[in-house]
């Protein structure tokens, strides 16, 4: 029946002659077998269409939802997983554009000394311990056109003063051989006070104004906010920082700001200010700059009790020059006035004003040299001008490239004054003179140091003073301070 029913089709769709009307029993067969053949796969497609549109179905319902369940199809749980990665890339690139410019700093420094020569029952003399450890943070700000702006915070920790408290009883010039030493004023000595030393904002615009800033070669600072003021003023790459180099403050600073007190910072060594500062890289190689800046000086000015009304006034010139073969120094000189200081009758204020002159050169492949030279032109202070030099010797010449050896001299010459006046020293530290004297010549400072290079991170410095006439007292044998500094920098 089913071939006779075939035939007639055949014959039906034009598909078979009327001469093959009857077409033998195999052929038909073979046909009828094909036929079933391709009903059953038509069939097997329906079924994996039917298949694919419900896992297409599923895919599709687990596309919709966020969460992940057990019976979703790998593709979905496949594709979450993608889209959940690109995510978090997108989330930590968002990120890193945010932190992009902020700079980090973080330095722990302690430092052990001894001291020997000191009068016989002098207080607080001895050894010594303490630490310091300082965080910096300088995070850019969005520019305002072509006006670039950044905020920088400061913050300073530490315990213990050092042996800086029995040279200042004796009455030495030089009163600091640990300027490491800090502890916040009014704590106590068990107490370790975090204070913000500084916190100031700086906006850097190119010059000329509205011109094309990519070919901008000069530009104008202004910086306002509480500040280290010899991050601004009285610079010096050899002799600068406490941390790494010269203990002693008659090297890390100019004599006369920083051991002669004319800076007038508060009990923390930081202060209010404004600076503003023209610079010129017409010559990239040597550039040079301007700088002008007032301060919140003197026991009220300092801490913001009062205002800017009696300002200490600073005004530096500074050039980089390329020489003995295009070695890299750096030139400044400066100038500072400063009014209502108490003269040394403790009594009397006067205006102040003196110049001074900072030089560090690079002379060889591992040698820098450096100078200071401080003279107070009106004012009384106990000494009335200070010369300092030095060098750093790099360890390239014993093949150490990473450690140095530094030296540096000092004479802090007594001014007209004081030797008028006579000195004076508290050997047991109650507050009451235990001797005097008639100034003469200067006093002289002597250090040398190690710095021996463990780590990228950690370093540890032998360091020794000898301290000559302190006080410019010509009876005063020498004092020796035998230290050990230990520095860990990120």
């Amino acid at each position: 029946m089913r071939l006779a029913k075939l035939t007639a089709a055949l014959v039906a769709a034009g598909l078979a002659l009327p001469a093959l009307a009857a077409p033998d029993a195999a052929t038909l067969q073979k046909l009828v077998e094909r036929m079933e053949k391709l009903e059953a796969r038509n069939a097997d497609l329906e079924k994996q269409v039917s298949a694919l549109k419900g896992e297409n179905t599923a895919i599709s319902k687990g596309l919709d939802s966020p969460r992940l369940s057990q019976d979703e199809p790998e593709l979905t749980v496949r594709l979450k997983a993608v889209e959940k990665d690109a995510l978090e890339m997108k989330k930590s690139a968002a990120l890193a554009d945010k932190l992009d410019g902020i700079e980090i700093g973080a330095a722990l420094t302690t430092v052990a000394q001894r001291s020997y020569g000191l009068p016989e029952g002098t207080a607080d003399a001895g050894s010594r311990l303490n630490y310091r450890a300082d965080v910096t943070v300088e995070l850019p700000l969005d520019p305002i056109g072509d006006i670039d702006q950044k905020v920088f915070a400061h913050v300073r920790i530490g315990q213990g003063q050092g042996l800086n408290s029995p040279f200042g009883n004796l009455g030495y010039f030089a009163s600091a051989p640990n300027s490491v030493a800090f502890r916040a004023s009014g704590a106590n000595p068990d107490d370790s006070v975090a204070i913000l030393g500084q916190a100031w904002y700086q906006a850097s615009i190119p010059l000329p104004l509205g011109g094309f800033k990519p070919y901008s070669r000069e530009k104008l600072e202004l910086t306002f906010g509480k500040v280290d003021i010899f991050g601004f003023f009285d610079q010096n790459e050899v002799a600068g920082d406490e941390s790494v180099k010269f203990l002693n403050s008659v090297f890390v600073h100019n004599p006369l700001l920083d051991a002669g007190g004319e800076v007038g910072v508060d009990a923390n060594g930081f202060q209010p200010g404004f600076i503003a500062a023209y610079v010129n890289e017409t010559n990239k190689a040597e550039p040079w700059r301007l700088s002008v800046g007032a301060f919140g000086a003197g026991d009220e000015g300092s801490n913001y009790q009062k205002s800017l009304s009696g300002p200490l006034l600073m005004f530096q010139a500074e050039k980089q020059f390329k020489l003995f073969g295009g070695l890299t120094g750096n030139y400044r000189a400066y100038a500072w006035t400063r009014g209502e200081v108490t003269e040394l009758d403790g009594i009397t204020s006067k205006r102040h004003t003196g110049i001074g002159f900072s030089v560090d050169q690079r002379v060889g492949d591992g040698v820098n040299v450096f100078g200071r030279y401080g003279q107070l032109v009106s004012g009384e202070l106990p000494f009335e001008n200070a010369l300092a030099v030095g060098a750093e010797f790099s360890g390239i010449y014993w093949g150490r490239g990473a450690d140095a050896i530094g030296v540096g001299a000092s004479w802090l010459k007594a001014s007209s004054a004081y030797r008028a006046a006579g000195g004076s020293g508290d050997i047991d530290g109650d507050g009451v003179a235990d001797f005097s004297f008639t100034p003469t010549g200067a006093e002289q400072v002597a250090e040398i140091y190690y710095r021996y290079h463990i780590s990228p991170q950690f370093e540890l410095t032998p360091d020794f003073q000898w301290i000559g006439r302190g006080g410019a007292n010509p009876d005063a044998g020498s004092a020796k301070v035998l230290g050990l500094r230990a520095n860990i920098t990120y």
